[in-house]
């Protein structure tokens, strides 16, 4: 749900919000990569991953609806308000 609202997000960035360690965000993030759910951009030392534009549109919908019905609700909004109040974010030269 971060990835649908925020478009793009790094490691640093979702270890931060989900107060979980890199290695089992990354190991997610590779089983979602594999599965076609998500693609991932190399910038320098970070890896950014962003929900695949190419997901069936029925798919993108499930995603979007998801999203939306949950986003106030615990525990994903206390998630965006962790990312949202993350120190130097990657835009702003983050973590690797």
């Amino acid at each position: 749900m971060l990835l649908q609202q925020q478009g793009e997000l790094c490691v640093c960035e979702l270890t931060h919000a989900l107060t979980l360690s890199q290695p089992m965000i990354s190991r997610h993030l590779a089983i979602l990569r594999e599965a076609g759910l998500v693609n991932d951009r190399r910038a320098g030392q970070w890896i950014y991953y962003s929900i695949n534009p190419a997901l069936d549109s029925w798919a993108q919908q499930i995603l979007a609806t998801t999203s939306s019905a949950n986003l106030t609700s615990s525990p994903f909004n206390e998630d965006l308000l962790r990312l949202n109040d993350m120190p130097e974010r990657p835009e702003q030269a983050c973590c690797g």
